[in-house]
């Protein structure tokens, strides 16, 4: 069972940065995909980003991209989101999740809930206008 933490949230102008940690439990955290998900009031949670278990290899929502950038350090079992020019449509919960990859999905980036096995607590952002 792997638990998984968020935290970083909090309320910014539009403009500005918040940085997202999610820190797992899992001696093994790099063997899995990490990935952000977020979700609005009474809207499906979305993809966001995601970072393959090798580390090298990153997806990203077209709406986020260029703005965000996900980032890890299995030293710490610890996955990031930085976001950069925050926008008030950017206002959400905001979820981390792990995928267990490795060997041959070494280098994958899942970017479906479904293919998450485990999920934090969430944090939320909010950018006011």
């Amino acid at each position: 069972q792997v638990q998984l933490v968020e935290s970083g949230g909090g309320l910014v102008q539009a403009g500005g940065s918040l940085r997202l940690s999610c820190a797992a439990s899992e001696r093994t955290f790099n063997m899995y995909a990490m990935g952000w998900f977020r979700q609005a009031p009474e809207k499906e949670r979305e993809f966001v980003a995601a970072l393959s278990s090798s580390g090298s290899l990153t997806s990203y929502a077209d709406s986020v991209k260029g703005r965000f950038t996900i980032t890890r350090d299995n030293a710490k079992n610890t996955v990031y989101l930085q976001m950069n020019s925050l926008k008030p449509e950017d206002t959400a919960g905001y979820y981390c999740a792990a995928a267990l990859k490795s060997g041959s999905d070494w280098h994958k980036t899942p970017r479906t809930k479904y293919e998450y096995t485990y999920w934090g607590q969430g944090t939320q952002v909010t950018v006011s206008s």
